[in-house]
């Protein structure tokens, strides 16, 4: 099989946790850069890395690298790479993202329809063709442009890793699923303590916990541009990949995972969300104020988006908000409390100081995950 270099962009912040996946998968680092891990792979991994990676954006192809600061330079890079190797004559082909950063070429469309022509030419000449019908599979290509250093590549995944194809309906501030799984797999948690999130939403937290718990794969219920590739990917090795993630499903476990929100409504979608997503059966959704969290058990753990205040009606309401959840978990016995917010003064109102915290996008806004740290479990004796 043919070896690739695959480039993996992620949540900046949280690249360790990604780079991490990936190795649990059994794949060489080639390098980590900010938002991205690239490693090597050949085709089956394509369809591992797309099906199984949690907290992964999208898998990308890299087609080449090489350094571009005018127009000229940009054109005869992308004329000579391999385009051949990827794309057959009937491939429909296509720039469909190009990004700029402190580099000398930074207009986006102007990129896209100057490698868009590069490949034409290079593709005219080796197939003897005048005219592409592009009739065949989509091949869309994805241009990075970093201190005018070009990377090419060609998306495997088509819409981004975070649809797993069971979110129908989302909550007012949805936190995306990859965000989600990557934050909880931060975290300590195992699927034997128990998870409470009493701002679910839309489930996001409570069901991406309960898939890592059920070992239950992200990509398996979803379709993958790459799929139509048989000219570099063999049909077969995406049915053998789904049936690999499909004998490590365990629902058969023992779990406390719970979801609390304020509106019905929300409620029962988060719900519907579990149900197809195959997780319902692990997780109890309950309509519920924060004020009314308590719990038994201990070495417990909060995991949760509470609201930010993005609309300024609803400004005024955060102090007694985060007071309350400081209350609440100030009155559970040894717990953990991880929150990602937006909230500039979460601490003052909870009432401490976090024992971490870090500074994350969700999406353009600027978030930070506050993690405050109960004591570990007694070790159970063998």
């Amino acid at each position: 099989m043919k070896t690739y270099e695959l480039v993996v962009p992620c949540h900046f912040g949280l690249e360790a946790v990604t780079k991490r996946e990936i190795y649990d998968l059994g794949y060489e680092i080639v390098r980590v850069e900010d938002g991205r891990i690239t490693f090597e792979g050949d085709e089956e991994a394509i369809c591992r890395a797309n099906i199984f990676l949690r907290t992964a954006e999208r898998v990308l192809l890299q087609v080449g690298r090489f350094h571009a600061t005018t127009f000229d330079e940009l054109f005869e890079g992308i004329k000579a790479l391999p385009w051949e190797n990827y794309i057959p004559k009937d491939g429909k082909f296509w720039v469909t993202k190009a990004s700029s950063i402190k580099s000398k070429l930074f207009s986006p469309s102007d990129i896209q329809s100057i490698a868009k022509k590069a490949m034409v030419e290079r593709l005219k000449q080796y197939y003897d063709v005048n005219w592409f019908e592009e009739t065949g599979a989509s091949y869309p290509v994805r241009i990075f442009l970093l201190k005018d250093e070009v990377m090419v590549t060609l998306d495997t995944s088509g819409d981004s890793l975070h649809k797993r194809g069971y979110r129908l309906l989302t909550s007012k501030a949805p936190l995306t699923e990859t965000l989600a799984a990557a934050l909880i797999m931060l975290t300590p948690w195992h699927k034997d303590r128990i998870l409470v999130d009493p701002f679910c939403g839309s489930g996001t937290f409570p069901i991406e916990a309960a898939m890592i718990a059920a070992n239950i794969a992200p990509g398996m219920n979803r379709s993958f541009t790459a799929e139509n590739w048989t000219n570099l990917i063999p049909k077969q090795l995406w049915y053998d990949t789904v049936e690999e993630a499909q004998d490590m499903i365990d629902t058969d476990i023992e779990t406390d995972i719970q979801g609390y929100d304020l509106d019905g409504d929300v409620v029962k979608a988060a719900r519907e969300n579990a149900k197809r997503a195959g997780v319902e059966q692990l997780i109890h959704f309950q309509q519920r104020p924060v004020a009314e969290l308590h719990h038994p058990k201990k070495y417990g753990f909060i995991i949760t988006n509470p609201p930010y205040g993005e609309r300024l009606e609803d400004k005024a309401d955060l102090p007694e908000l985060y007071t309350q959840i400081g209350e609440v978990y100030n009155a559970l016995d040894s717990w953990s409390l991880y929150m990602i917010t937006s909230y500039e003064e979460a601490e003052r109102y909870i009432g401490r100081k976090a024992d971490k915290n870090r500074k994350i996008y969700n999406g353009m806004l600027k978030t930070y995950f506050y993690q405050f740290m109960g004591p570990k479990p007694p070790k159970r004796k063998q």
